[in-house]
């Protein structure tokens, strides 16, 4: 059954409605580390399409799936991302949501703040 499925910068997509495709983390870093980490990661690993500086949300294209991503701030020091991922035909893709995160936890961590060259692609 396909139906309108809610995206994080909120519009609406056709897809299956009632299938996981958000994954969640939290820092404790302040928001605007985690939306430039976020953005490094999203960037890396594909095309950012779309910046929403004033919603703090950022759409990108990573292979063929469209991935939507949510940063909010919880406290000064604390912050929360969502990642939605979903495929050409609707359906999701939770691990790819899920790596994603743990690339933005990963850049956090290592403290590594700066944009990163994509690896060279082979044929």
């Amino acid at each position: 059954m396909v139906g309108c499925v809610s995206t994080l910068d909120g519009k609406h997509k056709a897809g299956w409605p009632f299938a996981q495709d958000t994954v969640e983390g939290r820092y404790e870093r302040p928001m605007d580390q985690v939306w430039r980490a976020a953005k490094d990661t999203l960037a890396y690993n594909g095309v950012v399409t779309v910046e929403n500086v004033v919603g703090h949300t950022l759409e990108a294209k990573v292979d063929t799936r469209t991935v939507w991503l949510l940063v909010e701030s919880l406290s000064p020091t604390t912050s929360r991302v969502l990642v939605q991922v979903r495929t050409k035909g609707g359906g999701t893709d939770k691990r790819l949501a899920a790596d994603l995160d743990k690339q933005i936890a990963v850049r956090l961590a290592s403290g590594n703040l700066m944009p990163a060259t994509p690896p060279a692609r082979t044929r």
